[in-house]
């Protein structure tokens, strides 16, 4: 779907099937979360923003190179683009039934410099939702980096 966003044609679908096209990512993304409609529809609801398709399509095309971004953060991305390490204290969590899944941690452990770096795997079948799949391991993660 980031290559059909790149297109006028899936700019114009993702805008008339906003709502049943979120719902697959999701589906797709966290394969064994059985969210139920209410819980789909509070989030739904912010698609219906004026400004979230346009936003949406321009992400995914600037991710591919074939958007500008906005020239005051030129400098900023530059620095990013580097990769340079992170030097705070960080917790990365993966679900272990992501169906979006990240790479391998120990592709990546090395850009965290901190004085403290841990990677957790949440299993029980979450998915990409962490948050809101694994609401308690995901707390347990933010509450236990602040006291690094």
């Amino acid at each position: 779907y980031q290559f059909y966003f790149a297109t006028e044609r899936g700019c114009a679908g993702y805008e008339k099937y906003r709502h049943v096209f979120n719902k697959l990512i999701w589906r797709l993304a966290s394969p064994q979360w059985h969210f139920d409609d209410a819980t789909f529809e509070r989030s739904a609801a912010s698609f219906n923003n004026p400004d979230h398709v346009g936003i949406v399509i321009h992400n995914y095309r600037w991710r591919l190179d074939l958007a500008k971004g906005e020239s005051k953060y030129d400098e900023i991305e530059k620095r990013l683009a580097a990769a340079p390490a992170i030097a705070v204290p960080t917790i990365t969590l993966e679900g272990d039934a992501n169906g979006a899944p990240h790479p391998d941690a120990s592709t990546y452990a090395r850009k965290f410099s901190g004085s403290k770096y841990a990677h957790r795997i949440v299993k029980g079948g979450i998915g990409h939702n962490l948050p809101q799949e694994a609401p308690q391991e995901f707390a347990k993660a933010v509450v236990e980096v602040d006291g690094y």
